[in-house]
């Protein structure tokens, strides 16, 4: 089952609403995982150099039945790639892991603020794309004051910032300012501490005046509010299950509850923008 909806940047880039995780996807059962989300129906696949499985993702890709033209494959520029030369190299070795002439989607994961040289990567990633090295690029874990400083400096604004979302961390005002601006949002881990936002009684509830699961009513919330959700699945039951979504449609009063689930501690772990470092 194919979604065919899709939520568009300000460019006219589009993504379709739920897209297949890959961590901790790796060796031949993740490139079975890949390949078996594929041909259910998932188009966007996102992956990132530090996963340290674009190469089975790309054996996933190649060794699914499927045109890759249809599909869009996402990486990450790691933080300590994040030097021009450094960006380079990675997005060179990255592309030969996946196994493409051209990576569709490459976001930086962090910006790393103390080391300070995330404009240096927007701007390599820039040249990337006008090499034909990258088709579209954007960034993850991005906060506003990161998204203004990189468009100020280079003139480019990403088409996606990919960032922690789920139910107990909603994330309304990153939401709007993407929304206002043209960015599209996507959300990791959109399940959350997938038993303690499950067990929710507002979602057990609305799961079940929809005849759906709580992990399909949780999709649909990011759905209604216009996130694309990326949520991991290794076995083609769940993929399955996870695409079954699409079909769910939450009323306004159903979003806002829970919505309202949302907690000052919301965050999975210490993972601050302002703060925090990936090597």
């Amino acid at each position: 089952m194919t979604d065919s909806s899709a939520f568009t940047a300000h460019n006219g880039f589009a993504l379709p609403a739920q897209g297949l995780g890959t961590y901790n996807l790796r060796g031949e059962s993740g490139a079975d995982s890949v390949r078996q989300g594929i041909e259910l129906g998932y188009r966007l696949i996102d992956t990132a150099f530090n996963y340290e499985n674009e190469g089975a993702v790309g054996w996933g890709v190649a060794g699914a039945a499927v045109d890759p033209a249809e599909l869009v494959i996402t990486t990450k520029l790691a933080g300590r790639h994040h030097a021009a030369d450094r960006a380079r190299t990675a997005l060179e070795e990255s592309r030969f892991r996946l196994g493409v002439d051209q990576i569709d989607l490459v976001l930086i994961h962090w910006p790393n603020p103390s080391v300070d040289l995330y404009v240096e990567a927007w701007q390599a990633l820039i040249d990337a794309r006008e090499r034909g090295l990258v088709r579209q690029i954007g960034v993850s874990n991005f906060l506003p004051e990161h998204l203004e400083r990189i468009e100020q400096a280079t003139g480019v604004r990403p088409v996606v910032n990919q960032i922690e979302l789920h139910p107990h961390f909603p994330q309304q005002e990153a939401l709007a300012y993407h929304r206002e601006h043209g960015i599209l949002t996507e959300a990791w881990s959109p399940i959350g501490r997938a038993r303690d936002v499950l067990d929710e009684q507002a979602i057990v509830d609305i799961a079940a005046a929809h005849g759906a699961t709580p992990v399909q009513t949780v999709l649909a919330w990011h759905r209604s509010r216009g996130v694309v959700s990326i949520p991991k699945a290794a076995h083609p039951a769940h993929q399955s299950q996870n695409l079954a979504a699409n079909d769910v449609v939450l009323s306004p009063e159903e979003v806002e509850r829970i919505t309202a689930l949302g907690r000052p501690d919301g965050r999975l772990f210490d993972a601050d923008p302002r703060t925090h470092e990936e090597q």
